[in-house]
């Protein structure tokens, strides 16, 4: 049984953002401020990924630990109520993402992925981002 009433989880779930999250915008934040300069959301690939470079053919997907499924993460919970639905969207999304991914690599993009709980210590989550885009240069 839900613990708020109908009205309210609907007015909840509304507020969920796919676009512009707050992750999403301290990752773009952070790559502007180093001199990378990118597209969003490029309907032309697979998946709309995030964040593209595409002087360096990178694709950046900020996922969030629930909805994607992070493996291992205090967050990837799986809700309590209606499981046999949860489990079934979760999964769909995480064989989605699995998809999308095989299918920009085998075009030729590097596929990055930031978790939304790598983004609770920046400090260490950004700059190892960092790094690894220092290396495509």
């Amino acid at each position: 049984m839900d613990v708020v009433d109908r009205a309210t989880r609907s007015r909840m779930m509304s507020g969920i953002r796919g676009k512009d999250t707050r992750p999403e915008l301290a990752v773009r934040r952070f790559l502007h401020a180093h001199g990378y300069r990118f597209r969003l959301h490029r309907r032309d690939l697979p998946g709309k990924p995030d964040i593209v470079l595409p002087r360096l053919k990178v694709c950046i997907f900020v996922h969030g630990c629930f909805w994607h499924r992070h493996t291992g993460c205090k967050y990837a919970v799986l809700p309590k109520t209606r499981v046999d639905f949860w489990t079934e969207k979760l999964e769909s999304n995480v064989d989605r993402d699995r998809k999308v991914m095989q299918e920009l690599g085998s075009n030729g993009w590097r596929v990055f992925t930031v978790w939304e709980c790598e983004l609770k210590n920046p400090e260490a989550a950004l700059p190892a981002l960092l790094e690894r885009l220092k290396t495509l240069e």
